[in-house]
């Protein structure tokens, strides 16, 4: 249930009416705007009588939300959620670019990386230390000394870095890492969404392979309900019956998330189509369609990489991404 305050209420007569809310079990929170201020009621609402707080002299307008997710919804927060990381602005104006390799394999490697991506455009480092994997006998990732190989490649660089987590106790290797990544296969990982929504670090949240929008924005609710609000969402691909490509890009669902949520919406072509060549197609689609970001796979040589190497870019090709992207950004100005 969302409450429109009067512009004319005091500090006083809001504070009255959150503890009139939690005396009828359900918790408060409070949203400020540029214009207004509203209050959510979370919790069990429906025997809560509307035209009794319509008839309040601060309410301005009283509305129930019947979506189950509350505070992802952009009935909730109207105005698009900004999140800063160093000097890249997610939800922004301008598109914001993260890339990197699929696996950190060696400090040569991901430094070298770090400097390629930056200098073509790219505001945030991408590279995966934990690696989930269908098979128990593929590359698992570097762990620890991953995470180890990405901050030193942040301090040659001056990238932030995003890096995906896969268990609770993994948590405090991340405190230097900027974004915590959760992946498509712990999209539903419950209890770790609690555990993040109790950190104060953004966190970029993959949709599961065959997951609906609606459950991705129940797991970012899960993260958000914790106090954490700095909630990512990427698209990158689902499971369809079509074979020609890894995945499915969906792109449909950029304007349907952007108009059911205020929460920043970022693509990953890379995994979604699983082929180099069709990463600069679908990335160019993505920015069209109204992504506030993409996520993309580069390395230094792909044909040796120990990771989703068909699906990776390399510098160069980045590069000429990159300056395609621009275009395509500037049009929609």
């Amino acid at each position: 249930m969302i409450i429109k305050l009067k512009n004319s209420t005091t500090e006083a007569e809001k504070q009255h009416l959150i503890e009139w809310a939690e005396k009828q079990g359900v918790s408060v929170c409070t949203v400020t705007g540029t214009m207004d201020t509203l209050l959510g009621f979370i919790g069990d609402t429906a025997h809560i009588d509307m035209e009794q707080l319509e008839a309040m002299h601060i309410v301005d307008a009283v509305k129930r939300i019947q979506a189950p997710y509350k505070r992802a919804s952009r009935n909730f927060h109207p105005e698009d959620t900004v999140i800063t990381v160093g000097d890249a602005v997610i939800g922004g104006k301008e598109p914001v670019i993260i890339a990197g390799p699929c696996s950190v394999e060696s400090e040569e490697q991901i430094c070298g990386v770090a400097m390629d991506v930056k200098k073509s455009g790219a505001k945030i480092l991408r590279g995966g230390a934990f690696k989930p994997r269908t098979s128990p006998y593929s590359f698992q990732g570097l762990r620890a000394d991953g995470i180890k190989l990405l901050l030193e490649a942040k301090k040659e660089s001056g990238l932030p870095i995003v890096t995906e987590i896969m268990d609770i106790s993994q948590l405090p290797l991340f405190d230097d890492v900027d974004i915590i990544q959760v992946g498509a296969r712990n999209m539903q990982n419950f209890e770790l969404l609690k555990e993040l929504g109790k950190t104060e670090k953004p966190i970029l949240l993959k949709r599961g392979l065959s997951s609906t929008l609606e459950e991705l924005l129940m797991s970012a609710e899960y993260i958000m309900s914790g106090g954490n609000e700095q909630v990512i969402l990427c698209e990158r691909g689902i499971r369809t019956f079509e074979t020609a490509t890894r995945n499915t890009l969906d792109l449909s669902c950029i304007p349907v998330l952007q108009s059911l949520s205020h929460l920043p919406v970022i693509v990953d072509p890379s995994h979604a189509t699983g082929k180099a060549d069709l990463v600069a197609p679908m990335s160019r689609a993505a920015i069209a369609a109204g992504a506030d970001g993409l996520i993309i796979e580069v390395h230094n040589n792909p044909a040796c990489a120990l990771c989703d190497g068909q699906q990776s870019l390399t510098p160069a090709a980045f590069d000429e991404l990159k300056k395609s992207i621009d275009k395509v950004a500037a049009a929609l100005c």
